[in-house]
């Protein structure tokens, strides 16, 4: 087999390969950063003062500028995990939440813990999926 054949096989596995990769594996997760923020959290950008469209579950956020598109945030459901922080051991393996958005992070009543950041958790999110002493956290965020 001549080197230029073998190349053009390599090259057309290749492709062939990379196409069926993100036909069956799609790859849709972002990551960005999360902060936390304690109560009060109304009145919010969202809701108002509507305590009832808050989740029971108290996994819920306030979006950051990345993602909050005018308001159209509102309402959307995420996968988060966290990924990485500046301590060692801050996430908790393995485990992932769904939050809902209620807030805009640049107008919620109670401050972040850090600013600038794809999301802001409520402190029970983000003590679901981190060690509630750090400030910051990379996330895995997927829209739900």
């Amino acid at each position: 087999m001549s080197s230029s054949l073998a190349t053009r096989i390599l090259s057309s596995a290749f492709i062939v390969s990379f196409i069926v990769l993100h036909l069956f594996f799609p790859c849709r997760a972002d990551v960005g950063t999360a902060a936390s923020y304690s109560p009060p959290y109304l009145p919010s950008k969202c809701y108002g003062t509507e305590a009832t469209e808050f989740p029971s579950s108290n996994l819920f956020a306030a979006a950051g500028d990345g993602i909050w598109d005018n308001g159209a945030a509102c309402g959307r459901q995420y996968l988060v995990r966290c990924i990485s922080a500046e301590q060692p051991r801050t996430c908790i393996p393995d485990q992932s939440i769904q939050i809902k958005i209620v807030d805009y992070a640049a107008t919620a009543v109670s401050a972040a813990s850090a600013s600038g950041t794809t999301l802001v958790l409520s402190d029970k999110a983000f003590g679901s999926i981190a060690n509630t002493t750090a400030v910051l956290i990379n996330i895995e965020f997927q829209q739900v």
